[in-house]
């Protein structure tokens, strides 16, 4: 198993003593630059509204996207821009088109635009099944979401199945890429949405600050969408909705690609070395381009879930869709080994 990146910085113990592998977040934590940037910003931002440091950011992330300041649309972690999508895109009578299982938040939300909910199947390799999410679509629908990689499965669609599925949707059907895990991606067939932004005005691309960056804790996420559509969004948001010392550390995460690259290849070498292991004992898993994996255990996930925590390790919550497979996200070689360990005790591998 690989060594953990060094310069990751110091991660403050968690307030429990639970291990935590349940909510794929990086547990090497934020970079010293970021950390020293959240630390200063206390004595010199922290008595000031952030909207001059709110600018900043939206132009760094212009120029990183290659798009205009306006284009980007700052959230209270990628959540709130998703609630902010719903809120704009949505009404009542409307629906929208997600796959199951995925990233529930959006049909959550939705629920306060009293719009319809169409859930579509995943494919046979769990992976969203795009025509027939296309066909789904319909004039009363709003919005189509697509989480690529997806969430919980780890599993993504190619750029080539991503500009068809563009080009089937109705063009004042607005298509919201969550791209939350765009970072672990290695197939060379996945491409980011943002290199199709200037072909389709409906697009509408998230990332977040809380996975690579390992900033979840802080609240930061963001969209790039046409500089109309963006304004919809931001029209839906609190003002000031991102606090000073997370602006200052995003500012930082941007300036330092190698430090991402880092943590990516540690994180993803853990996961292959879990799936390694797991492969050896005749374990089912899907195959998984992010920092979770998802393992087939053979029983309903709910109760293991509590037996997990008794021995001291939250994983991944109980998936309607998917009951018998359990959601682990990667965390460090020490972490990730005692999960292992405990799997072995509760779901004994069966012979060959």
């Amino acid at each position: 198993m690989p060594s953990a990146p060094s310069s990751t910085g110091t991660v403050a113990p968690a307030p429990t003593a639970l291990i935590g592998l349940d909510s794929n977040e990086n547990p090497y934590g934020p970079s010293p630059r970021a950390l020293a940037a959240m630390t200063r910003a206390q004595a010199t931002a922290s008595a000031r509204y952030p909207d001059a440091k709110e600018l900043e950011l939206m132009e760094a992330l212009a120029r990183h996207h290659r798009v205009q300041p306006l284009q980007v649309v700052l959230g209270c972690g990628s959540g709130e821009v998703i609630k902010m999508a719903d809120a704009a895109f949505l009404a009542p009578g409307q629906t929208v088109v997600a796959a199951e299982p995925t990233f529930e938040a959006v049909l959550g939300y939705a629920q306060l635009s009293q719009a319809e909910a169409v859930k579509v199947p995943l494919s046979a390799d769990h992976r969203h099944d795009l025509p027939k999410m296309a066909e789904a679509c319909s004039t009363r629908t709003g919005l189509v979401y697509v989480c690529n990689p997806n969430n919980p499965t780890g599993t993504l669609v190619s750029g080539a199945e991503l500009q068809a599925f563009l080009h089937k949707v109705p063009a004042e059907t607005v298509v919201l890429v969550d791209e939350a895990y765009h970072h672990f991606v290695e197939d060379p067939h996945y491409r980011t949405a943002f290199e199709l932004l200037p072909l389709h005005e409906n697009l509408v691309v998230v990332r977040t600050f809380s996975k690579i960056h390992g900033l979840a804790g802080m609240r930061l996420g963001y969209a790039v969408a046409s500089k109309e559509r963006a304004a919809a969004m931001r029209a839906q948001g609190i003002w000031s909705n991102a606090n000073a010392g997370v602006l200052e550390a995003a500012l930082e995460c941007l300036a330092e690609p190698e430090h991402f690259e880092k943590v990516r290849l540690a994180m993803n070498g853990t996961r292959r070395w879990l799936v390694a292991e797991l492969e050896k004992e005749g374990r089912r898993t899907i195959p998984s381009e992010t920092n979770f994996v998802m393992i087939q255990v053979g029983r309903d996930v709910g109760p293991l879930v509590d037996a997990f925590k008794a021995r001291g390790i939250k994983v991944g919550r109980r998936f309607p869709a998917l009951p018998d497979w359990l959601r682990i996200s990667i965390g460090t070689d020490a972490e990730t080994r005692a999960f292992l360990t405990a799997l072995r005790e509760l779901v004994p591998a069966r012979p060959a």
